[in-house]
């Protein structure tokens, strides 16, 4: 399997003796059985074998088995139960809701949320935090004295599903829901629909909508946009549009389920409209690169966060992490890369769309990473810099309590809320047949969906609730108050004692390395304006955005964009340290045009060395040219538009052979012309979907996960050409027939250029180069 074995992650629940004995060097926080342990359950199991006759016995390892298998939290049982409280019928569905009262949402009911509650807290000891119980320092108040739910269901927030994994129905849902409550719905990596942009208006009686007639229990006033837009590795419908109408902007570094790799969204799940949305062809499984393929270190995440607060200065900047050893290091790395929000996932976090053996032995709980990160950036003086997001596996308000008194001040609800909509835990997500259209693309599937806003709403009310009653009996009014307070939680003596597996674990040393907190609250604030809580601050781009700024607030460039009509030319100098180079006019341009709404047309002449992401998210009627050079990024997340990249008229090197742009051009580009007159470095025009691109050479790793667009090298290139590539296509000069050695054939195919219809694209490009750049070698 992918991991078994290869002793790179911790262990959870190994005691001392088993880890000197058999995995020497393995992490082991909380310790846990011991051989003795081991070898009673290899006991216990031999008599079942007898019977059956040698034959294996499934304990429903991966698929709950009813009455005899392996405890899953989540099932169809524990879907039942909470559809119960929160009054969802699953046989009520578009094909017939119009026949019931209320489009078929029952009132909701308490006592079936108390039954839903009371299953899981007897259910077998399945996570850290079943083995924890309250201890507090203050006597019970009544629960009237406690701030509203209305209050705590603000911290709130949805798992990152994308698009594609979920029905649109499924999807919209959810946003709406969360909406509702003022908290923070999640993307997921695969884009929106532009209609999502704006508030749902044409509302009937009914609560039907034209412009989502596939939904119900609407009300005017409703938002279908995702507070949460995620930019994940692949890039999928990330546009400029995407980008501007976010609250906040997510990068995704890591899933919970399957720490360093890639999303996958398997080929019958793309219908057309996710094609669409995703800038690729219909049937085609699309597949993320892995985090690293456009950030090496810190520094890129860095630039990544620099960029987005540059085209988006209102919205602050999450970054996903794993639950792990050694994520406070890289936390507070992200905080002082000026990231605004960092989201701890933990192991139960992401598991629709993660290979077995990912979900099985990748990921750890998120109460370990919480409290690494949460001490380390308390101890580093950077906690009132971020606010810390948890997510993996929540499913009620006492989940809530304990992830507060760990450190973090929001939580997201994954795969409970898909249930509280109306998923019945089929398990068959992948294979496009879920019978009740959560999940599913098919259209016959889809008209099964039985839930609305309503449902999950009430499920969120239920929650906040819970949390009410137990802050009345902690004996605290204000939610904030229980955020960071570990020494609020000890290990529940009655828990560990319950089955012999758990009782050598140990869980006072998780606890004593989280700072006190009870009387400083400061990191609460934002450390640039103690009287505001953290997200009403947002992070801003310091002096290597001057030049962005200056070029936004041009009065020519300015009055382009007020009347979409008319061109200007403007010129200036630039230095490597102005970054994110046109980010800022970009937003400026899709905010009042969208993604193709522009019809005036604005060009800028650089000259100078251009720093990172130069010409980052250019879209249509923006023209961009660069006499100089430039750094990594060039063209990240192009739209449209024109970027050309020629040396200074007095270089002294010949340009076909010398790189004029730096590493991991085009990574995400959807449309748009680039011209470079000279080498690009590794990684060009990785998960490129539409740009259309003409350089004179390149490194390693070229059009790796390519979908769409066409990528012209009139010199050789690196290793790995194609790797991953779905689509699009590539013209490669080949004069030392090198080429056929440096190709990935793994699923591409070449052949030597035969048609006309090729002839003439290639020609035509070459041509359009040659005048753009002047390049000798186009001219020859």
């Amino acid at each position: 399997t992918s991991y078994a074995g290869a002793q790179i992650f911790e262990a959870i629940g190994l005691g001392e003796e088993v880890i000197d004995r058999s995995f020497k060097g393995t992490t082991s926080r909380i310790g846990g059985v011991n051989l003795e342990d081991v070898a009673s359950e290899t006991v216990m199991m031999r008599p079942e074998v007898a019977n059956a006759k040698m034959k294996l016995i499934n304990y429903g390892y991966y698929k709950p088995v009813p009455r005899l298998g392996e405890y899953h939290a989540n099932s169809s049982d524990l879907a039942k139960l909470l559809h119960n409280a929160i009054g969802l019928d699953k046989k009520v569905n578009q094909l017939n809701r119009d026949e019931s009262e209320n489009d078929g949402v029952n009132p909701p009911n308490a006592a079936d949320y108390e039954i839903f509650k009371k299953s899981l807290e007897t259910a077998p000891v399945s996570n850290m935090r079943d083995l924890l119980d309250f201890e507090s320092d203050r006597p019970s108040i009544p629960v009237t004295d406690v701030e509203p739910a209305s209050e705590i269901m603000k911290r709130f927030c949805t798992g990152a599903m994308s698009l594609g994994a979920l029905s649109r129905e499924a999807h919209e849902t959810l946003a709406i829901a969360v909406n509702r409550v003022g908290g923070k719905s999640n993307s997921g990596e695969g884009g929106e629909d532009t209609i999502r942009g704006f508030d749902i208006s044409d509302v009937d009686d009914k609560g039907r909508s034209s412009s989502f007639p596939h939904l119900a229990g609407l009300k005017n006033g409703d938002s279908a946009n995702s507070y949460v837009h995620q930019v994940a590795s692949g890039r999928f419908g990330v546009t400029p549009e995407f980008l501007v109408t976010a609250k906040q902007v997510e990068i995704k570094m890591a899933q919970g389920a399957k720490p360093g790799e890639g999303g996958q969204l398997p080929g019958p799940k793309v219908s057309e409209y996710i094609a669409g949305l995703r800038a690729s062809k219909p049937g085609v499984t699309l597949i993320s690169p892995p985090p690293h393929h456009d950030i090496y270190s810190i520094e890129d995440l860095a630039q990544l966060i620099h960029d987005l607060h540059a085209v988006n200065e209102k919205a602050g900047v999450s970054v996903k992490l794993v639950s792990s050893i050694g994520i406070g290091t890289v936390a507070c790395g992200v905080a002082k890369a000026n990231a605004d929000v960092i989201q701890i996932s933990g192991g139960d976090g992401g598991t629709g769309a993660s290979p077995l053996s990912s979900i099985k032995h990748a990921g750890c709980p998120w109460e370990l990473g919480l409290s690494e990160a949460h001490s380390a950036l308390l101890t580093n003086g950077l906690r009132d810099r971020v606010t810390i997001r948890v997510d993996g596996g929540i499913r009620t308000g006492r989940d809530i309590a304990i992830a507060a008194m760990m450190g973090a001040e929001e939580y997201g609800f994954g795969t409970i809320a898909m249930i509280a909509e109306g998923c019945v835990m089929a398990r068959v997500c992948h294979l496009n047949t879920c019978p009740v259209g959560v999940t599913s693309q098919k259209e016959e599937l889809r008209k099964k969906f039985p839930g609305t806003p309503e449902h999950v709403v009430n499920f969120f009310h239920f929650v906040a609730e819970e949390l009410r009653n137990i802050m009345a009996h902690l004996g605290y009014d204000k939610f904030e108050d229980l955020i960071g307070r570990a020494d609020l939680l000890t290990p529940s003596e009655s828990q560990l004692g319950r089955i012999s597996k758990t009782k050598g674990v140990d869980l006072n040393p998780f606890f004593s390395g989280i700072p006190e907190s009870k009387d400083n609250r400061n990191f609460l604030r934002s450390n640039e304006d103690h009287d505001s809580l953290k997200g009403d601050i947002i992070h801003r781009n310091s002096f290597s955005s001057d030049l962005d700024r200056e070029l936004s607030g041009h009065s020519d460039v300015k009055k382009v964009i007020e009347e979409n009509e008319g061109s200007t030319t403007v010129n200036f100098d630039i230095e490597n340290t102005d970054r994110s180079t046109c980010a800022m006019l970009v937003g400026d341009i899709a905010r009042a045009h969208g993604n193709n709404g522009f019809n005036g047309s604005i060009n800028v002449n650089f000259a100078g060395s251009a720093g990172q992401s130069f010409g980052a998210f250019v879209l249509p009627g923006l023209n961009v040219r660069l006499e100089g050079e430039a750094n990594d990024y060039v063209g990240k997340g192009m739209h449209g538009g024109e970027i050309v990249v020629v040396p200074d008229k007095d270089a002294g090197f010949i340009a076909s052979e010398s790189s004029i742009v730096g590493n991991a051009c085009l990574y995400g580009a959807t449309g748009g012309d680039f011209h470079a007159n000279g080498r690009t470095g590794e990684r060009f025009a990785v998960r490129n979907s539409g740009a259309f691109a003409v350089t004179e050479g390149t490194g390693d790793h070229c059009c790796e996960y390519m979908t769409g667009g066409v990528v012209v090298s009139l010199g050789n290139v690196g290793r790995n050409v194609g790797a991953g590539m779905t689509g699009g296509i590539g013209y490669f000069y080949d004069p030392d027939d090198q080429f056929t050695e440096r190709l990935n054939i793994e699923i591409v195919k070449s052949q030597r250029l035969v048609s006309n219809e090729g002839e003439a694209q290639l020609k035509t490009m070459i041509e359009r180069h040659f005048q753009k750049t002047g390049s000798e070698k186009a001219e020859a």
